[in-house]
């Protein structure tokens, strides 16, 4: 199941308590204090990894808590600090006060790290009461207590790219064939329930995001077919790729063009504003040229690049990956 936003509660660890302590040697039988200070308790932190595409590692995590420090030693030793707690999620992610719903971080770029609750300061030692006035004080403190954070954490871009179209348009095929990472891909509608999110890697180690989001049927801003959920993943992708089915199983390729961008737009007027390419698929379908060449002819004031490929065959997919590559890095969004 892909994991979108998951809400889990951190608990940063507890300051060890400082101790009572006396020197005791047989040449200093006023040693004096001698108790240590408590280690700190561990932090939680988050960090974006641009190898992660959804949360699903975190799906089944309620609480998330960090060691407490450990009590100060004799001979003035300090207790060990506890470990953070290092939490890596996805670029793109935004965390939330759970309570609120305010906006605590955006994590938009890799590598970004944000302390989500710190560790607790260690309690002091006697040796640290020791004045001219007190040369024995019996007194040390407790540690202090960590922050807690109830948050809510939801990844808001998913990827660079997101392939739209209709159920059985060979999305999933096409992003296999670009990625070389099989998904399933079966000649009946609705075969991705989930999106399906890869990562396409160029000669100079850049990377794109590309997401398989499943099949948009017409009334889907009405929720039909799920239609909510899959148009909430188009949201989250930074640009678009239109597949449409052109071979004869398709009745009508032109008016799928037309339903796909009225429900987009039905959804979210911003969706039609985000940069798109269109991939007229199947051309390797017997009378499929006619779909393609009457595509052409009717937008032929389209502003969007346009591709005639087959996912199948890999005829067309090179020009197509590296136009998305180039939308991608328009974006800031090609990973290097």
């Amino acid at each position: 199941m892909f994991t979108d936003k998951v809400k889990i509660k951190f608990q940063a660890g507890r300051g060890g308590h400082g101790i009572v302590s006396w020197r005791r040697e047989k040449a200093l039988p006023k040693g004096g204090p001698y108790g240590g200070n408590g280690g700190c308790g561990g932090s939680v932190t988050l960090i974006t990894d641009e190898q992660l595409a959804s949360l699903e590692h975190l799906r089944n995590r309620r609480l998330i808590g960090a060691k407490n420090g450990d009590a100060g030693k004799t001979a003035n030793k300090t207790g060990k600090t506890a470990n953070d707690i290092i939490i890596r999620v996805p670029v793109g992610t935004i965390v939330r006060d759970s309570l609120t719903g305010a906006i605590l971080y955006r994590l938009e770029t890799t590598g970004e790290t944000v302390c989500l609750c710190k560790g607790g300061r260690g309690g002091l030692g006697n040796s640290c009461f020791k004045t001219p006035t007190n040369q024995a004080p019996n007194k040390c403190t407790p540690g202090k207590p960590g922050e807690l954070a109830d948050v809510e954490i939801e990844l808001k871009i998913i990827a660079d790219i997101g392939l739209v179209g209709f159920p059985s348009a060979g999305k999933s095929t096409l992003i296999s064939q670009v990625t070389k990472v099989p998904f399933k891909a079966a000649a009946y509608h609705f075969t991705t329930l989930q999106p399906n999110v890869a990562v396409l890697e160029f000669d100079d180690y850049s990377r794109i995001r590309i997401a398989d989001i499943p099949g948009i049927i017409d009334g889907a801003h009405q929720n039909r077919g799920l239609g909510h959920a899959f148009l909430k993943h188009i949201e989250r992708c930074s640009t678009l790729v239109y597949v449409l089915d052109m071979s004869m199983l398709c009745k009508d390729p032109l008016n799928d063009f037309a339903i796909l961008k009225k429900e987009l737009q039905h959804h979210n007027p911003a969706l039609l504003e985000k940069h798109f390419l269109v991939a007229l698929n199947k051309i390797d379908c017997p009378e499929s040229q006619e779909s393609v060449d009457e595509f052409f002819k009717v937008h032929s004031d389209l502003k969007a690049k346009t591709f005639s490929i087959s996912s199948s065959t890999g005829e067309g997919v090179g020009a197509l990956v590296d136009a998305m590559r180039a939308l991608a890095q328009t974006n800031g969004k090609c990973f290097a």
